[in-house]
């Protein structure tokens, strides 16, 4: 069953992939170094599946598409936060990240609840407490995209990215 990690407010794309690590393109690479400024175990104890449950303005700072491609590499499969940064919210979705925006979220979760998610219905349950939360489910194109894995495999899927584009 997938687990909750929590955090704060204002968690930055610097917090979730240090600058240093940019030079890397390799996926797992990054993934290695998910939130290590926060938490410099985080990537070893995080388990394919968990999520990410946080405050205010995740993904704030620098426009990086290599944040939510962190998260996802670490294992991540959706982050729940109280509200995101625009671009980092655009950049998740474009990677296939799920992000839920939960008002009432704070004090939710404790590290290491278990949690269930519903896309469809928009719910984020916390297995350990018992405690449903509510986000507003995606719009379908958003469904589709998240779905499909990405934006690039969404488009190539609908036959709108060929070789001519480098594809």
């Amino acid at each position: 069953m997938p687990r909750a990690w929590v955090f704060g407010d204002d968690i930055s794309t610097d917090d979730i992939i240090a600058g240093r690590y940019l030079v890397k393109h390799d996926p797992r690479e990054l993934g290695a170094h998910a939130m290590e400024n926060i938490d410099p175990e985080f990537s070893k104890k995080v388990r394919q599946g968990d999520v990410i449950v946080a405050g205010k303005n995740f993904g704030c700072g620098s426009s990086r598409e290599q944040a939510p491609i962190t998260l996802k590499a670490a294992g991540v499969s959706a982050v729940v936060a109280e509200s995101f940064a625009r671009i980092f919210y655009r950049n998740a979705i474009n990677q296939g990240l799920p992000v839920l925006t939960c008002k009432d979220i704070r004090g939710g979760f404790k590290n290491g609840d278990e949690v269930r998610i519903d896309l469809k219905a928009g719910t984020v349950e916390n297995l350990t407490t018992s405690r449903t939360f509510r986000f507003e489910p995606f719009p379908d194109f958003m469904m589709e995209i998240l779905q499909a894995g990405g934006l690039v495999p969404y488009m190539k899927k609908k036959g709108a990215l060929g070789h001519k584009h480098g594809f």
